[in-house]
């Protein structure tokens, strides 16, 4: 046999090739093969080991912000259902503020400072343009989800004629001898949300404003809107927000925790001025100005 002939060989061949007959020779084969195949096999396990090691890690670190997420949403749902048993009168005072750090705790609407107002409407209305829509859909689809009509007045007239004369001169002037001279005289039948002209008095229930406004020239424009929001009170929005809450305390619905708070906020005398009057500054040009 020649040297250059044995180079080309392995070793288990060339140890066939000088004794065919040996059956050692053979075990040495089968022997190579079962290493090979346990080498294969511990390579699968150790990528297998690999590749679920890493997986593993990963589902832990969604199970970690997922609970974490879930353990905020609960400890707000039992905060929430705290605020539920509170009578109706307290439970208009109070609202769920959600921080920085995203945990909720309980706030007093009737103490909100400068600062809160000034983030509770920035969440609400981040830019006018945009979102001043929005919030006001939120405001009337949460008014609508419990089936409250927000009150109107309805006028319906029948047969109605009106006679009035035109004057000319000084008798033409808007004064008030003039207004009492210059009366209208109206027939048929009027009627205001059902109710006829005698039952109340119209002039308490419509008036007509000029276009010409007089302001308190001392006054800045956050202090002429403030003023104006004060002298008209709070009216039907506190009956409306007691009749809310219970509506949707009978069926089980929880609001935006800043929509409730601002809708708290403007039915709560002596603080209704202040949230109006931000509000009418953010969604205007007149913050622009200040």
């Amino acid at each position: 046999m020649r040297r250059g002939n044995n180079r080309s060989l392995s070793f288990t061949q060339l140890l066939i090739r000088m004794d065919p007959g040996n059956k050692p020779m053979v075990q040495i084969v089968s022997l190579r093969k079962e290493l090979s195949d346990e080498a294969s096999s511990s390579k699968v396990a150790s990528s297998s080991f690999r590749n679920n090691s890493s997986s593993l890690w990963r589902n832990t670190g969604v199970e970690v912000f997922s609970r974490s997420s879930r353990e905020e949403d609960d400890e707000e749902a039992l905060k929430w259902a705290a605020l539920e048993k509170l009578p109706t009168y307290n439970r208009l005072k109070k609202g769920l503020w959600s921080g920085s750090q995203g945990a909720a705790s309980e706030v007093d609407v009737d103490n909100l400072g400068y600062q809160e107002r000034k983030n509770l409407l920035e969440r609400l209305v981040k830019v006018a343009e945009e979102d001043n829509e929005k919030f006001l859909l939120k405001l009337k689809d949460r008014i609508d989800r419990v089936g409250i009509d927000m009150p109107t007045v309805e006028v319906r007239y029948e047969h109605l004629t009106i006679d009035a004369e035109a004057y000319v001169g000084s008798r033409a002037l808007p004064t008030f001898i003039n207004f009492c001279s210059n009366i209208v005289e109206v027939s048929g039948r009027v009627t205001y949300n059902g109710h006829d002209m005698h039952e109340f008095v119209p002039q308490r229930t419509a008036a007509y404003i000029s276009q010409h406004d007089v302001h308190i020239g001392e006054m800045t424009v956050r202090e002429a809107l403030a003023f104006s929001a004060r002298c008209q009170g709070v009216g039907s929005r506190y009956e409306m927000l007691a009749e809310l809450s219970r509506r949707e305390k009978a069926a089980n619905i929880k609001p935006d925790p800043d929509l409730d708070i601002y809708m708290k906020a403007v039915a709560t005398e002596g603080q209704e001025a202040n949230v109006i009057t931000d509000y009418i500054l953010k969604v205007s040009t007149l913050k622009r100005l200040l």
